[in-house]
């Protein structure tokens, strides 16, 4: 089985003050994968389909008809991608368990799927790595789609069963759980606008889909505290940065219900027990159903709050109580077309302090960038990604120096891997993936913030 390649020891490392707060011994570096999007082995050891092998499968949704059946195929080379991550020396690794591949139709364990993880997370461990462990990253099991999926009320209680079993099959195991990653995307780009699994599009069903998820989040939290009570257990959250196109009163607004609909309609009821009132503005008669003690149990105190960060989006008001994108021209672009903005990062962390009395530690999840890496000469020139890593590094450190508590930083991603809708056609590793032979190999990227890291521990 072919190992990594691009090992060179020439390429600088991050440029990052020495004294800064993120050069520090105990602020925490990783890499971030998710399950659908490297495993691959769809059909293998009893896993179930699930609503992404479905929506892929679906002519017309994806990018290029591609699918994650095969993926980076870390199914089966899990041992040397963990080898890869320790030689990058990384101080955790954030990955998530396929729902689908570790219970049965009628949610009972499948032993040969428990295992793999089991060997996977044994091995993180040998190598001295720290583990979080997101048990959602999007890829419902299709039986529980088929009886009305994240719709359906009844979700919600089968993702505090699967809570329950891994927590007490892993137990020791993990050093943070995540009960769901971008809850914002599977409601709104899976039931909103139908862009991603299940491909619904209605707005009504975003906000219901949200409720549950939310609500199956305060349920995992108890059987999360109950089995596994010496780790932490939070949530994962993507955020945006919004500004208005003008200074005008009316862009103002059409900034802060961006805020709202993007980052205030998740955090909120996690936080302030309550969903944003002028998210019913922007979308009236959309209220979900919300029984008595939902918001409480929504509303737990958490061990930490994981943020992924990636893009700004200028808006103006679209004249009818919305706001519309007004894309700037001359600003910096990833291969996603997103505007690099690092400064958005900052000043989304220093606001949610603020709006936030409660907030509890942050670890930046997922932050990175898409763009057309090649290898050529064994070696993938990326110093775009060099430089977003280290702006948005600095704009970190600028939130720790205004009083916010963030904890560590997770590179997305790992390797280039199945982007959902867009396929294989976009690439944010930090190692490049031949996806015809599966060879790893390591962009510039990747060695200069193994060439940082080395600094920093011999300091």
């Amino acid at each position: 089985m072919p190992g990594p390649t691009g090992t060179s020891s020439s390429i600088a490392p991050l440029q990052i003050p020495s004294d800064a707060a993120i050069a520090r011994r105990e602020f925490l570096y990783g890499v971030a994968t998710a399950s659908y999007q490297i495993e691959g082995a769809t059909h293998e050891d009893g896993r179930l389909p699930c609503i992404w092998d479905i929506f892929s499968a679906t002519p017309g949704k994806v990018l290029n008809g591609d699918t994650g059946a095969v993926a980076c195929d870390h199914y089966h080379r899990w041992e040397a991608d963990v080898d890869l991550i320790a030689g990058l020396g990384v101080d955790a690794y954030r990955l998530s368990i396929a729902w689908p591949r570790v219970m049965d139709e009628k949610g009972r364990p499948n032993a040969r799927g428990l295992d793999f993880y089991k060997r996977l997370l044994a091995r993180l461990k040998g190598k001295g790595l720290k583990t979080f462990v997101t048990l959602y990253h999007w890829d419902l099991p299709q039986p529980l789609q088929h009886r009305g999926g994240w719709l359906n009320r009844e979700t919600a209680y089968r993702l505090a069963d699967y809570a329950d079993l891994m927590s007490r099959e892993l137990a020791g195991q993990v050093d943070a759980w995540a009960t769901l990653n971008e809850p914002w995307c599977s409601a709104f780009l899976g039931h909103g606008n139908g862009h991603h699994a299940p491909g619904l599009a209605n707005l009504r069903y975003a906000t219901q889909a949200m409720h549950h998820l939310l609500l199956g989040h305060g349920l995992a939290l108890r059987a999360l505290r109950a089995n596994d009570a010496g780790t932490k257990a939070g949530i994962v959250a993507n955020v945006g940065a919004f500004t208005g196109a003008t200074p005008t009163a009316a862009d103002a607004d059409a900034a802060h219900l961006g805020h709202t609909f993007h980052n205030h309609w998740v955090l909120d009821p996690l936080l302030k027990g309550s969903y944003p009132p002028d998210l019913f503005r922007l979308w009236p008669g959309t209220e979900p159903l919300v029984l008595d003690g939902d918001l409480q149990a929504i509303a737990q105190p958490m061990e930490f709050l994981g943020i992924n960060y990636y893009f700004r989006t200028v808006v103006k008001a679209d004249g009818k109580g919305g706001f519309v994108e007004e894309p700037p021209a001359g600003v910096e672009r990833t291969a996603m077309g997103w505007e690099v903005y690092p400064q958005g990062l900052r000043d989304l962390l220093i606001g949610f302090k603020a709006r936030y009395s409660n907030l509890p530690p942050i670890y930046i999840t997922e932050n990175g960038m898409a763009s057309e890496d090649r290898v050529e000469d064994g070696a993938v020139a990326d110093p775009q990604r060099i430089r977003f890593i280290e702006r948005h590094l600095l704009a970190v450190n600028e939130a720790i120096s205004a009083g916010v508590h963030v904890h560590g930083y997770f590179v997305w991603s790992l390797m280039d891997n199945y982007e959902w809708a867009f396929g294989y056609d976009r690439r944010f590793g930090i190692a490049h993936v031949d996806y015809d032979t599966q060879v790893r190999t390591l962009k510039n990227s990747a060695l200069a913030l193994r060439a940082f890291l080395q600094a920093r521990r011999a300091r």
